[in-house]
């Protein structure tokens, strides 16, 4: 049950040192934890310490709060020796809220630490998560102010120790671009239903990683594995109102964080080793990870969001505000916000989280959503942005596999083909052109010459090879292979959107029927369009990818 925040806390009889503003998070040395965290306006800084409630399981209780009062560079930080992993924590800020000058600090909603390396729980949706009265029927109502204590409702941030893990000789797999055939999946949807994996790994990392699994993997011959969002999101409130969730993860909240959702060991930093060891015996099978993304927004939406992380912590420090009033936020992803690539600490935040999934988690590669938004300057994209500058220097992000989803939804957004050598490219303009051409479109043959052999229109002016080009007639946003022979329209009538969501022109032909028929032959040649498009697929110049399902 949500109440006002008590602030009147007596500090806790514990022993503190001022500790170091470095590394950011949680981090167990040893000896104890430090913990420090980047906020440039804030007044002060609580850190909150959660233990689970004697007789009501499951339930977390907040035993102490502590004022950090060392401030270094804009980052706080304390010390507490003699704590060790599995320390439950979250933070609350203080600060002016004065959203018309991007400020939205409330000390009365608790947070999450952007660096939280484990996440327990997930989103109870709420409105005293909103920082403002959600009940204010105005207009402005996002300029008032809620007391409630959001902190029952909220995720709680696990201390790991980061070394507690035998990687046992682990080495990537390093498949050359020219040999790579990516498999991109969902970890939950591509084994829940697998009969043939123990019924209580299904959905999960230890799924994703077991034998039946693995054996498939070489079966089909692919050579890396692109996972959909695994770091911690949240479902929409939107989506919950309506008994539906966010099953693809594009809305993230914790980008150190492996989601719980998909562990079948434990939700108190036991998923961090399941993916681990996930990873462990994909490498061990010559198999690499790709994970697929998310920087460019959260999932704290726009002024009317809730305040969960980066929005209570520093709103200002960490979106992209409008110049003319700050109340407003940029977005160029259609989800209501954009992370401001342009700030140092958003980069710093960019980079670490990529450089712990590398070093500590083994992972092969990033596929970035709507990889344009992160090279916009002051609006327009620009390849000589400080994130293509700074990938490119940093001696461990630039040897993995870097793949661009090229546009947004911003203006001039498309940008298939201008991103820099060392990048891989989701070419949309190969997934159209060769469904237009297997279904009869009128002057395709030249265009079809070009995506066949690599797309050189496209890449050859920057000195870039096919392997710049990731060729794809199907993905997770869209018509299955299935649906292009079948469909001239979408029909998605059974997710609440009234058929109003997604892609209305998929360049699909439904070979004479809409939608599953009993006439022989039209099968037989949907079964032979779908040979056209997949022999295509491998016989062209560039990196093969194939959609799980």
């Amino acid at each position: 049950m949500a109440g006002s925040c008590n602030l009147n806390w007596e500090e806790p009889n514990l022993t503190t040192y001022p500790g170091n503003p470095y590394p950011l998070g949680a981090f167990y040395d040893g000896h104890g934890i430090n913990f420090a965290l980047y906020s440039e306006s804030a007044t002060r800084v609580y850190l909150c310490l959660f233990r689970p409630a004697p007789d009501v399981p499951h339930e977390l209780i907040e035993y102490a709060r502590i004022r950090m009062r060392e401030r270094t560079h804009h980052i706080w930080h304390i010390y507490l020796p003699d704590f060790e992993p599995g320390q439950i924590y979250a933070y609350r800020v203080d600060g002016p809220y004065d959203p018309k000058n991007g400020h939205r600090f409330n000390v009365n909603k608790l947070l999450m630490d952007p660096y939280a390396r484990a996440i327990t729980g997930i989103l109870e949706w709420d409105d005293s998560l909103f920082g403002y009265d959600i009940q204010d029927e105005s207009p402005d109502k996002d300029l008032t102010f809620s007391t409630v204590d959001s902190a029952p409702f909220m995720p709680k941030c696990i201390v790991i120790d980061s070394e507690n893990f035998n990687w046992g000789g682990d080495t990537p797999p390093n498949t050359s671009f020219h040999e790579t055939i990516i498999y991109e999946l969902h970890v939950k949807g591509f084994t829940k239903l697998n009969l043939d994996i123990p019924e209580e790994i299904r959905g999960t990392y230890a799924g994703v990683a077991h034998q039946t699994t693995i054996e498939y993997f070489k079966k089909l011959g692919i050579t890396a594995v692109e996972l959909m969002p695994v770091q911690h999101f949240v479902t929409d409130r939107y989506l919950k109102d309506r008994g539906l969730t966010n099953y693809w993860g594009y809305h993230t909240l914790g980008f150190f964080a492996p989601d719980v959702r998909y562990s079948s060991s434990g939700t108190y930093g036991e998923q961090v080793l399941e993916f681990k060891r996930m990873v462990k015996r994909l490498h061990k099978a010559g198999i690499e990870v790709i994970l697929d993304v998310v920087y460019n927004h959260t999932g704290e939406g726009n002024q009317l969001g809730p305040t969960l992380s980066f929005k209570g912590i520093d709103n200002k420090s960490y979106y992209r505000l409008n110049e003319n009033d700050k109340r407003f936020y940029f977005d160029y992803t259609g989800t209501g916000n954009t992370l401001n690539c342009r700030l140092p600490n958003v980069l710093r935040l960019i980079m670490d989280s990529l450089r712990y999934w590398i070093l500590d988690m083994h992972v092969d590669g990033f596929r970035f959503d709507l990889a344009a938004t992160l090279a916009r300057e002051l609006h327009a994209v620009d390849r000589l942005s400080a994130f293509f500058d700074i990938i490119h220097q940093d001696p461990v992000i630039g040897r993995v596999k870097l793949l661009a989803e090229p546009w947004d939804l911003g203006e001039d957004g498309y940008q298939v083909g201008k991103f820099p050598p060392g990048w891989a490219e989701w070419n949309g303009k190969y997934r159209d052109c060769v469904r237009d051409y297997w279904r009869g479109e009128a002057s395709m043959l030249s265009e079809f010459a070009e995506r066949f052999t690599g797309s050189s229109d496209l890449y050859f002016e920057e000195r870039r090879g096919p392997t710049a080009s990731i060729n794809f007639l199907t993905a997770h946003d869209g018509f299955t292979l299935n649906d292009l022979v079948s469909y001239n329209e979408k029909h998605n009538h059974e997710n609440g959107e009234d058929n109003c969501d997604g892609e209305s022109y998929n360049r699909s032909w439904n070979c004479g029927v809409e939608g599953p028929t009993d006439d022989e032959n039209i099968n037989k040649f949907r079964d032979c369009q779908k040979r056209n498009f997949l022999t295509t697929l491998f016989l062209s110049q560039g990196i093969p990818m194939l959609v799980a399902g």
